[in-house]
């Protein structure tokens, strides 16, 4: 099953400092959008799986754009990925994208074990969703722990589905709760 792309977004934030002192580097946090038709708006599909296996191909694409853009895989810390259903849709024709973009970005990041988070909804054009972040190699980094928002003012509509990656060089400025740290991860289990 092939999918049909009627746009796509590429957005990079550039965060300088959050009131505290100023980074000698900044946080880039970017946003990967596609969206496609929905080849099941306004029916039951029963089988979803050979939908899901071709959207592999749609997550490696919009990892690789996005990895570029915050200068390359080595620079990526944190990740997330999320998901805007058109309303003539169900939030299963959109929950695919677990595994298929997960699997991309995975792939285009050397293989990371940490959770990918994620965020799901059905709406219409404008629709704002903030996607989780957390650490790419261990859940409990708590300094990883951020959002991005993935919004498209003419997307989705009702057939449509707005799939998207989101990706961080680092960790919420001045973070200061506690927990792991990324210079502690040592288990390399995805948790700790």
């Amino acid at each position: 099953m092939s999918y049909d792309i009627r746009k796509t977004a590429l957005g990079v934030e550039t965060i300088w400092h959050e009131r505290g002192p100023r980074l000698d580097k900044p946080l880039l946090v970017g946003t990967a959008v596609a969206v496609i038709r929905n080849p099941f708006a306004g029916r039951y599909e029963p089988d979803l799986m050979p939908f899901q296996a071709s959207l592999r191909e749609l997550g490696r694409e919009l990892a690789s754009g996005l990895i570029a853009q915050l200068g390359g895989a080595p620079q990526i810390e944190a990740y997330g990925k999320g998901i805007i259903v058109g309303e003539d849709g169900e939030l299963e024709h959109g929950a695919v994208w677990h595994e298929a973009g997960g699997h991309g970005m995975r792939e285009m990041l050397g293989q990371p074990k940490a959770i990918v988070p994620a965020a799901k909804s059905i709406g219409g054009p404008g629709t704002r969703l903030m996607v989780p972040l957390g650490h790419i190699h261990a859940a409990y980094v708590r300094s990883h722990f951020g959002t991005a928002e993935m919004t498209l003012w003419d997307a989705p509509r009702r057939d449509e589905i707005a799939f998207g990656l989101v990706m961080a060089t680092g960790g919420r400025p001045h973070a200061r709760i506690g927990g792991l740290k990324a210079s502690e991860i040592s288990v390399h289990d995805g948790q700790r």
